[in-house]
């Protein structure tokens, strides 16, 4: 009952007419349309947003970094588990990855270091309504000076991207790996970045007058180390009318609080608080059990620290690659947590409006090495290789166009821009 593209284009009324006698569940996924061009995204609040993770962190052999491959191979292993459905790329956006199709066809990858590419992501969240980007920057790149350099031309082609397409992105530091006693590059790099003038940016995004800063795996490295970087980005905020101080912290961040840890401090600094729950449910019963466990006591927790909440979501995990690569072959599961064709993905949404948020984040707009992206994606296994092996969005027995989680997403969007959980079933 699956209507292919060349279907879509000769016979749209019949696709209406089969969308409409279909009525089960993955065939109303299969029948999204894609919606109309959003308007220009107010830059001036968080609320009413849902955030799309943007690790933009993607390179080639050849490209500006000059680092070889970069999060897709591990030498000639593949370290991601979903690819990119690359169709709309010119030639000059590509590169190609050695892997073939089993019929022989060649497969292609892109780089983030190119700016053409960047546009074109966020010409697609244009296309489909999204609001834009928290883009990772892992603070350990500090370290490197050739780092660096690439990861500073990915926020340079975030920016461009974001002002051209009318989209909104803030800088979130991921402080996965940093010596506490390095922590303070991070204050020193966000100085910088507020001297070339990047909270007055249109496209930066603000909150309460102030420019929003993301700060994941705060509390990593220690409550004391933490408190001071906490201390400081505010010090050093205080010429630029101050800052919003956005927080990744751990799911169970609440028994922090309630035991009155080291940590709890850290909590009370934040002004938005936004638990990582990738992985702690793998179904919708498990995803309703979050949400009365957690999500509703949590939001609670978070108003008495007047801290607003930004919940997590996501469509699915597998990282099977990526672990394998690594030699991590016990933790080399599949389709780990299955999308079932967005079900999975829109069960949490419903759950955080219901619950009244008033934003929220997907993990994660380009993250194929986890499997949660939502941008286009390669979606029959017919158009991947048969070795190495790769995730398709056939996998669940739904077949389906590439774009379906950036319609998906459009929906949630609106959905959370709107308060109104109706619309993620229409």
């Amino acid at each position: 009952m699956w209507l292919n593209r060349t279907t879509d284009m000769l016979f749209p009324v019949l696709r209406k007419l089969v969308c409409f006698a279909a009525g089960a569940f993955v065939a109303t996924f299969a029948c999204l349309s894609t919606p109309a061009r959003a308007t220009e995204v107010d830059p001036t609040t968080l609320d009413g947003k849902m955030i799309f993770g943007y690790q933009g962190w993607f390179g080639c052999p050849g490209d500006a970094a000059g680092r070889g491959w970069v999060h897709w191979k591990l030498g000639e292993r593949p370290t991601v588990d979903l690819l990119p459905d690359v169709s709309e790329l010119e030639a000059s956006e590509l590169c190609d990855s050695g892997w073939t199709t089993a019929d022989g066809r060649p497969i292609k990858l892109f780089s983030s270091q190119n700016p053409i590419t960047v546009d074109r992501h966020f010409k697609w969240m244009k296309n489909y309504g999204l609001d834009g980007v928290a883009l990772q920057k892992f603070a350990a790149t500090l370290l490197d000076p050739m780092r660096r350099v690439s990861v500073d031309r990915v926020l340079a082609n975030v920016r461009k991207g974001a002002a051209r397409h009318g989209r909104i992105y803030f800088l979130m530091y991921d402080l996965t790996g940093m010596p506490p006693d390095k922590l303070g590059l991070v204050t020193d790099d966000w100085k910088r970045l507020l001297g070339e003038g990047i909270a007055s940016e249109r496209a930066y995004l603000h909150h309460n007058g102030r420019p929003v800063l993301g700060l994941w795996g705060i509390g990593l490295s220690g409550s004391a180390a933490a408190l001071t970087l906490l201390d400081s980005i505010r010090a050093e905020s205080n010429s630029t009318g101050g800052v919003i101080l956005l927080g990744g912290v751990p799911a169970m961040w609440r028994d922090d609080i309630e035991r009155e840890t080291g940590l709890a401090e850290v909590w009370r600094k934040l002004d938005v608080i936004s638990p990582w729950t990738v992985g702690r449910y793998a179904d919708d019963a498990g995803a309703d059990e979050y949400r009365a466990r957690s999500l509703v006591p949590d939001m609670y927790a978070a108003g008495q620290l007047k801290s607003q909440y930004m919940p997590v979501v996501f469509p699915g995990f597998s990282w099977s690659n990526l672990q394998s690569a690594h030699r991590h072959h016990d933790k080399a599961i599949f389709n780990q947590i299955p999308r079932r064709c967005g079900a999975f993905y829109l069960r949490q949404v419903m759950n955080v409006v219901q619950s009244g948020a008033r934003m929220a984040y997907t993990a994660m707009f380009d993250e194929v090495d986890e499997g949660t992206a939502m941008f286009k994606l390669v979606s029959r296994v017919a158009d991947s290789p048969s070795e190495p092996r790769f995730l398709t969005l056939d996998a669940d027995r739904c077949g389906t166009d590439s774009d379906l989680y950036l319609k998906l997403g459009s929906k949630a969007s609106d959905a959370i821009r709107k308060m109104d959980a109706s619309l993620l079933n229409r």
